[in-house]
């Protein structure tokens, strides 16, 4: 029988091997983008340190042993969000054991998912929008840039990554859409109302034009000083300082633009599945968080306009 050096040796090997092919089959077999393979093989980082400390190969760990390590992760903090999408990515690795017929049935299948906070994130009103456009100076290169963003972002309910990555081939002018690839590189077509397309042909035409562009970053729409398109930090940092100098007390992130454009349709009329096809959410379900904000809307406003709501 091995020793107890020669099994950690090789549940360690066995661990790295299976690394590596989850990561061809997050690529490959899965086709999902950067920055989803990324994320599952943190989820499956955490997985390993904790079986590797037990000595328990891949295909040896068990739905109480996984109980056991989410014990450990709520004990330290851990937000249940955060929880949920490590099961997720565990799941995706023990279905990739099943398909290779190293398990008959996936360990982490019968986890329960700790309960999703119901919180609703800060949106932003109309007037609070113009608050922040009014922080920028449109006779500033970078500042027009920004104000365009911001009409983007609350205007069309483009994630930030989607934002920073939209190519000038994305925008389809005569049509008034843009055509943005999401989660996975899923491509779907967001309408964008004149307002919003007068301000980006603006910058495309009277400011990016003017712009030293550097080698391969040619077909980016949002550039900064260098010629190079933004990144998502960027935009999170202007977007503060301009929340911070319009006076409010929000905590607001790029993320909360979207937000505001979801719960605008929602609250005005809007199909459901109409702002799920335009916000790219692969479940009605992650949409229908707006209907629940807008259902606090109405209960808020019955509340303060109805004399008989207040009587008990």
């Amino acid at each position: 029988m091995a020793n107890s050096n020669e099994i950690s040796a090789n549940v360690e090997r066995d661990w790295n091997r299976w690394r590596k092919e989850f990561l061809a089959y997050l690529k490959l077999e899965r086709g999902l983008a950067g920055n989803s393979v990324a994320s599952y093989l943190q989820d499956f980082d955490h997985l390993a340190r904790y079986m590797k400390e037990r000595n328990t190969a891949p295909e040896e760990a068990t739905t109480d042993e996984l109980r056991e390590l989410l014990k450990e992760l709520n004990e330290t903090g851990i937000a249940a969000t955060s929880q949920r999408r490590m099961i997720a990515g565990w799941r995706m690795f023990y279905k990739m054991l099943v398909v290779e017929d190293v398990l008959k049935a996936n360990p982490a299948e019968l986890l329960d998912l700790p309960v999703r906070p119901q919180h609703l994130p800060d949106v932003l009103s109309d007037e609070d929008i113009t608050k922040i456009q009014s922080t920028f100076d449109l006779s500033l290169p970078d500042q027009y840039r920004n104000n365009v963003i911001v009409e983007v972002l609350y205007g069309c309910g483009l994630r930030v990554s989607e934002l920073v990555n939209l190519k000038m081939s994305n925008i389809y002018e005569d049509e008034q859409m843009l055509q943005v690839f999401g989660k996975g590189d899923k491509e779907r077509w967001v309408p964008i109302n004149p307002r919003a397309l007068d301000l980006l042909m603006t910058y495309i035409h009277r400011v990016r034009v003017h712009l030293p562009v550097k080698p391969g970053e040619e077909k980016y729409v949002f550039l900064n000083r260098r010629g190079a398109h933004l990144s998502r930090v960027f935009v999170f940092m202007f977007l503060k300082q301009a929340v911070e100098d319009a006076g409010l007390k929000k905590k607001i992130s790029p993320h909360s633009l979207r937000h505001s454009f979801a719960t605008e349709l929602v609250e005005n009329g809007a199909d459901l599945r109409a702002v799920q096809e335009m916000l790219g959410h692969a479940s009605l379900s992650t949409t229908e968080i707006y209907t629940h904000l807008s259902r606090e809307t109405l209960r808020n406003t019955i509340s303060a306009y109805h004399p008989h709501y207040a009587k008990r």
